[in-house]
């Protein structure tokens, strides 16, 4: 059964899947998360590596058809990539590399035929893994957009504020919130 392959080779499938995920960083950021092992000096390179450990666990498991609970793992590394200059596809594209990784370590198995079923219904699971991570993705997407929006109206209102103090504009056309509510009889 494909199943047990994939329990029995998961250590070798997680580091081949790390891997296939580093090398989507540049040179440079990629020696440093390999290099660094410790969840306090390196923790993007932490957050992933046990975020893709708790994925690939609830893989190997039975469809109950509950909300699974790997979903704050990959929030996390979705999170990670979401702000990092990663396009839409390269962001959440680190779900398919598992497909790779799956097919690299266990090719002969999969060669023979027998687990082709299993392997499209694993392939099934990842490819809906994908779709949860695209959504989390954009979420993520549209917080950032709506914080930096935010910013740019604050500063904006606080420098038009300062040019009306200075320069007399009346001061109706300041925000109404902090105009002078003396004045009004």
């Amino acid at each position: 059964m494909l199943w047990k392959i994939l329990a029995r080779e998961k250590e070798a499938i997680l580091k081949r899947w790390l891997d296939l995920i580093l090398s989507t960083y540049p040179h440079e950021t990629k020696k440093f998360l390999v290099r660094k092992a410790d969840r306090f000096a390196n923790p993007v390179g932490s957050s992933i590596e046990s975020g893709i450990a708790e994925i690939y666990d609830w893989l190997l498991k039975e469809d109950d058809g509950q909300t699974p609970p790997f979903i704050a793992s990959l929030d996390k590394i979705v999170r990670i990539r979401a702000v990092q200059s990663f396009s839409p596809a390269a962001a959440v594209g680190f779900v398919f590399l598992l497909k790779h990784a799956v097919r690299e370590v266990v090719a002969k198995e999969i060669q023979s035929g027998l687990h082709f079923e299993q392997l499209l219904t694993f392939e099934s699971k990842i490819d809906k893994l994908s779709l949860l991570a695209f959504s989390i993705y954009m979420q993520c997407r549209e917080t950032i957009f709506d914080i930096r929006a935010t910013e740019i109206r604050d500063r904006t209102s606080r420098i038009l504020e300062r040019a009306c103090r200075k320069y007399g504009m009346p001061s109706e056309w300041m925000d109404p919130e902090e105009s002078d509510d003396n004045s009004v009889t």
